[in-house]
């Protein structure tokens, strides 16, 4: 997937640069109880990143010495953003490719997509190779594989009350614990969480 030939619908009633909120009740059990930044979506479809599931013993560090970035040294001294970094599973598409979802103070021609609210896409080892050489934008995290919808596809999603959005925040993307990002965006809503797990199911 070409990252800077993603097309997006902004301003045109379509929802990219926003944040998705997955209902209780979703029925696709990889996407339960999931928080996805919609980085494109246009009447060709979507594509977003989940921002609430963190990929299992998947540390920056460790994949920046597979990528052959860093040597394999124990007293390499990295960046606090590379050290702290989040590694996330960001969808059940391409989950061995690498996204970075990061602050718009960072740009790569051709390969960075800027999207909405000061938030960018990267999807090239260059920006890898930048956080570890201190280098890179303010906040990110990376994402490994992506969420995909076919023309159409999540708009029904959407009208059967699989998910409901808001305004993306920054500080939950980037800043929050992966644990709490859920709660926060349905509070974004307007939804107290224990009313809305309390009720699911019921009609």
């Amino acid at each position: 997937m070409n990252v800077s030939a993603v097309k997006t619908g902004s301003g045109t009633g379509y929802l990219d640069g926003q944040l998705i909120v997955a209902m209780p009740g979703m029925a696709d059990e990889r996407f339960a109880r999931t928080v996805i930044y919609l980085c494109a979506h246009s009447q060709e479809g979507a594509m977003g990143i989940i921002v609430n599931q963190p990929a299992a013993n998947i540390h920056l560090p460790e994949l920046l010495v597979q990528l052959n970035i860093i040597p394999d040294d124990e007293n390499i001294r990295l960046p606090a953003l590379a050290e702290q970094m989040s590694v996330l599973r960001g969808g059940p598409v391409e989950s061995g490719r690498g996204f970075v979802l990061h602050s718009a103070d960072f740009f790569i021609e051709n390969s960075t997509l800027p999207i909405d609210n000061g938030i960018s896409l990267t999807a090239t080892l260059d920006i890898l190779k930048a956080i570890a050489e201190g280098g890179g934008p303010q906040s990110a995290v990376l994402a490994l594989g992506y969420a995909g919808w076919a023309p159409g596809q999540l708009e029904v999603e959407i009208q059967a009350n699989g998910w409901l959005n808001c305004p993306a925040d920054k500080g939950l993307i980037f800043d929050a614990p992966v644990e709490a990002k859920y709660d926060m965006a349905l509070r974004k809503i307007g939804v107290d969480p224990a009313m809305l797990s309390t009720s699911a199911g019921h009609a």
